[in-house]
């Protein structure tokens, strides 16, 4: 049984998880280092972008000839 292809591209894949790591490493740095509440912005960035990588996830662990 052959797996599904991603909705991602491996390349669109590693991009995704460097971003993925750089938005949740600044915001607690910028929660330290800025007294406003603008550091959850980076932290909703960086959920949106973990959302991206579980569906493509997901979406290579069906099979290839599964459809919805």
């Amino acid at each position: 049984m052959h797996q599904g292809s991603g909705i991602l591209t491996p390349r669109q894949r590693r991009l995704a998880w460097l971003g993925f790591l750089l938005a949740a490493l600044q915001a607690p740095v910028s929660a330290w280092l800025v007294s406003d509440d603008s550091w959850l912005f980076s932290l909703c960035v960086a959920l949106m972008v973990a959302t991206v990588i579980v569906a493509d996830d997901a979406a290579r662990r069906r099979p290839a000839g599964a459809s919805d």
